[in-house]
């Protein structure tokens, strides 16, 4: 019986066999990490020089967060806003509204009146 013979396999081939197998880092994945690094240098030394926090922040103002923004919508109604309501004010996803509904709840900002309804506290 005659010997099968083997291909060689390449020196190249045999790197990124050990590379792609060990999960090694190769010269593109540094500089792209190192990239995004820079830019998240710049990023924060031009929003966070004057305050010791990261703020995004225009023309002198604070951005209202989607809590805030819900908690005020619910505050405008004297009875008790609804979920179609606060939809309608926010125009936030259904999701969304109903996350920051149970968050608001669970830290005691607003309280369930009904079904459906909200009171702030």
């Amino acid at each position: 019986m005659a010997k099968k013979r083997v291909k060689a396999v390449s020196f190249d081939a045999m790197v990124k066999f050990f590379m792609l197998t060990y999960d090694i880092p190769s010269r593109k994945d540094l500089q792209k990490i190192l990239t995004k690094v820079e830019n998240l240098e710049i990023l924060i030394k031009n929003c966070g020089e004057k305050s010791g926090r990261l703020s995004v922040r225009n023309d002198n103002r604070s951005v209202i967060t989607a809590y805030e923004t819900v908690l005020k919508v619910i505050k405008s109604y004297d009875q008790g806003a609804n979920f179609e309501e606060i939809q309608a004010k926010t125009g936030f996803e259904e999701k969304k509204i109903r996350n920051l509904i149970f968050r608001l709840n669970k830290l005691g900002k607003i309280k369930r009146k009904a079904r459906g309804i909200y009171i702030a506290i």
